[in-house]
């Protein structure tokens, strides 16, 4: 008997971590969507608000652990609690993402992007609704009357609580797009009724754009460093400076395209005429399209919905991308990593089409082994957000000063 209790004293320890770890990843959600999520509409403290529910629900995990003594029903219940964990974890990642860097307006903006979140919600409402049910039948119920209550509990809660905050999350987007739209956006037209054409569809980089570009590295999570990146382009002319502080280079660095005419800038040599085949790489979003936004890979391009970007509606889209393409895309990145060898690395770049037609923002993420940057490394991480804007303004490109 003293064994026996031992087990169910260490069954619910463990059960009840994984309830706490619930609860933190829960409440973080919640502070993320109540403290940053202000897109201007008229319910944004709702929506926050009703972001802490699955709090609540995971807090019910840990007062009544779903405690099981058979076999099968422990290691299942901590399945399911690791499960919603392993979900509930990385869409996190993507909220930070997208609140902080993307300025998307729309919380939920396609049943892909909502899924995540919802299978997450599930999960932790079964952890929690099994141990609920177990405190309302008394740990001597059979365990078939224990499991049917946990299951309708559990689904009650899950709907009660997606329902209210996707109808929240919802109405606050809705009534956003019926607001009378501003006069113009940097990113594009902010027709409130214009659906964006659709991910696989026609795409082109605009005929003129402000451009920018930051890029971040890592080695083993470990910074190794920045590239900020500003400048105009008109056609296939452009020019533009880099302030580069990595381990590799520190410095501005620049260039710049007029007609035939192409120069050079480096921390050491100021602006300085060239003549080395890389000016078409250097055009930014419009090389970014010409090589990795093709038409062939965005044939199976993932579908993300639809967003508002500073009044500025948009499709989000993604395509898978590997490491070669994405050196060729970002030729930028060898201020981080030098000339590493990128064949085993894979990634991924989200674009967003606005109403033009036309490229306004890419957001890309790759990875591989570091070995070739770092010796002794093992994984190294670049990420970059690359906006166009502007794109239907007259931009005058002045040729540098030597």
């Amino acid at each position: 008997m003293p064994a026996r209790l031992s087990c169910v004293r260490v069954r619910t320890f463990e059960l009840r971590l994984i309830g706490v770890a619930l609860v933190a990843c829960w409440t973080l959600t919640a502070a993320l969507v109540l403290l940053a999520y202000r897109p201007g509409g008229p319910i944004d403290v709702l929506v926050g608000l009703l972001a802490s529910g699955p709090v609540a629900i995971a807090v019910v995990g840990v007062v009544w652990p779903p405690v099981a003594h058979g076999q099968r029903s422990f290691p299942a219940m901590v399945w399911l609690g690791i499960t919603a964990l392993l979900v509930l974890i990385p869409s996190m990642g993507g909220l930070v993402t997208q609140l902080r860097a993307l300025g998307s307006q729309t919380l939920l903006p396609s049943p892909e992007g909502a899924y995540p979140w919802f299978l997450a919600l599930g999960a932790t409402s079964l952890f929690s609704a099994f141990g609920l049910a177990r405190r309302m039948l008394g740990q001597t119920a059979m365990r078939r009357r224990r499991l049917v209550r946990g299951l309708i509990v559990g689904t009650a809660m899950t709907i009660v609580t997606g329902a209210l905050f996707t109808a929240a999350a919802v109405a606050n987007d809705v009534a956003l797009r019926d607001q009378v739209p501003t006069s113009a956006s940097r990113f594009g037209p902010t027709d409130p009724t214009a659906e964006p054409p659709l991910c696989d569809g026609p795409l082109t980089s605009g005929r003129m754009a402000e451009v920018s570009l930051y890029m971040t590295g890592d080695i083993d999570l470990r910074p190794i460093g920045a590239v900020e990146l500003t400048g105009l382009r008109d056609g296939a002319d452009y020019r533009w400076l880099a302030y580069v502080a990595t381990e590799r280079a520190i410095g501005t660095f620049g260039r710049a395209r007029i007609g035939a005419r192409i120069w050079a800038r480096s921390p050491t040599e100021g602006w300085h005429a060239v003549d080395d085949g890389l000016a078409a790489r250097m055009a930014v979003d419009r090389h970014i399209v010409r090589v990795a936004l093709t038409e062939g890979f965005r044939a199976t391009a993932e579908d993300h919905g639809i967003e508002v970007i500073e009044d500025a509606r948009a499709r989000r889209c993604r395509v898978a991308i590997d490491g070669v393409t994405f050196r060729e895309a970002f030729p930028q990145v060898r201020w981080l990593i030098g000339d590493a060898d990128l064949q085993r690395w894979r990634g991924q770049l989200d674009y967003w089409v606005f109403l033009d037609g036309e490229i306004g923002q890419v957001a890309g993420r790759a990875n591989g082994e570091a070995t070739e940057i770092e010796p002794d490394s093992l994984l190294a991480t670049v990420e970059l957000l690359v906006t166009a804007t502007y794109r239907d303004r007259e931009l005058v490109i002045y040729p540098p000063a030597r």
